[in-house]
């Protein structure tokens, strides 16, 4: 437990004290994001106080849990885990991808930054070498960070063929950074959001921690590799994303920008397929899938039914466009995030009673 409270405190630390500086070195030069405007016969909500803020604010929250990750081991003196090691891979990985997003959208100013296919391309290249990557380094007694049996709460009988378990993997990373990209369109809703969920991952890692199959075997125990190191750099995640809410929340002094979404939403997904979880995602990340329907179902309506579900996806900005204020949109949607966390929480400790 001293590990995953310092690895949280020194996130927490490390980003609220780091942001600052970074708002004032991206605001001298100017690095502010282009902002989208309504068009003829495509309108938009109004978003014109918002320009000028400066993006890229992810590099606050990716330093911070890199950080707190590595120096929480340096005090304890305990080598860093290859699962621990994977999710950071991945939330790197993604980041880079999301820098050149970024890149565009600052300095060429073009809204939509990086075409869909380029982006869909690096993160293929990402999660395919991570899912290959996490299972390899099996531990002492065999476990490997992920496995090719599709997880709910544990392991289920379903095991993939390599090749079908590698396009697994990529869906539910592609999936989770695409749905937390969507989230982020209002100050501080994904922020907030990607806080809850990385705090339930503390919480599983704890718990699959003192059931581990690694100290007794058993119907109940939990194979995962390393649980405590999960719940560790849960905590500098949930640290980092918590502090930057500081300053991302409305009115928003900077935002994550691509290089902060996509990091996080791989870091979500790393940390559901080495948890063993990866089902119940669809619930830990509840407030992501359902941005993300949103916007499946406006697109799949329009082109059945020639007409669109929603005044405007993703999801919140149909509520905007109905006139609801941004900040009544955020919290409404923090709650509908924490019940469904509450209920994946609790369908997977339900699980562990009737075992």
């Amino acid at each position: 437990m001293r590990l995953v409270v310092v690895s949280g405190v020194i996130s927490v630390l490390v980003v609220f004290v780091g942001t600052p500086l970074l708002i004032k070195f991206l605001s001298r030069r100017g690095y502010a994001q282009a902002i989208r405007e309504s068009s003829e016969g495509e309108p938009y909500p109004e978003h014109e106080s918002k320009r000028g803020t400066p993006s890229m604010g992810g590099v606050a929250i990716i330093v911070g849990v890199v950080l707190a990750y590595f120096t929480t081991h340096l005090v304890f003196w305990q080598p860093p885990t290859p699962s621990g090691l994977l999710i950071l891979y991945l939330m790197l990985g993604l980041a880079a991808v999301g820098v050149a997003d970024d890149y565009l959208k600052i300095f060429k100013q073009r809204s939509t930054g990086l075409r869909a296919r380029t982006k869909l391309i690096g993160q293929a290249v990402i999660a395919l070498s991570f899912a290959w990557l996490a299972l390899q380094f099996p531990n002492a007694v065999g476990e490997t960070p992920a496995s090719e049996a599709v997880s709910f709460i544990r392991d289920t009988p379903l095991v993939l063929p390599l090749g079908v378990y590698l396009l697994w993997i990529w869906f539910l990373v592609t999936a989770s950074t695409n749905g937390v990209n969507l989230t982020d369109g209002l100050d501080g809703l994904a922020t907030g959001a990607a806080t809850a969920t990385f705090a339930s991952y503390i919480l599983i890692g704890i718990w699959q921690f003192g059931q581990s199959c690694f100290f007794t075997a058993g119907p109940t125990c939990y194979p995962t590799a390393a649980p405590l190191d999960l719940a560790v750099l849960a905590a500098a995640c949930a640290g980092a994303c918590f502090a930057f809410l500081w300053y991302n929340a409305a009115p928003a002094r900077i935002f994550m920008g691509d290089t902060g979404s996509l990091a996080i939403g791989g870091a979500i997904a790393g940390f559901a397929v080495v948890s063993r979880t990866e089902l119940l995602l669809a619930l830990l990340g509840g407030l992501f899938v359902l941005v993300s329907l949103s916007v499946i179902g406006q697109v799949a309506s329009y082109k059945i039914l020639h007409r669109r579900m929603l005044l405007m996806a993703p999801l919140h900005h149909h509520f905007e466009m109905k006139g609801w204020p941004e900040i009544n949109i955020v919290v409404r949607f923090w709650i509908i995030q924490g019940l469904c966390i509450s209920l994946g929480l609790t369908i997977f400790y339900a699980e562990w009673v009737r075992t």
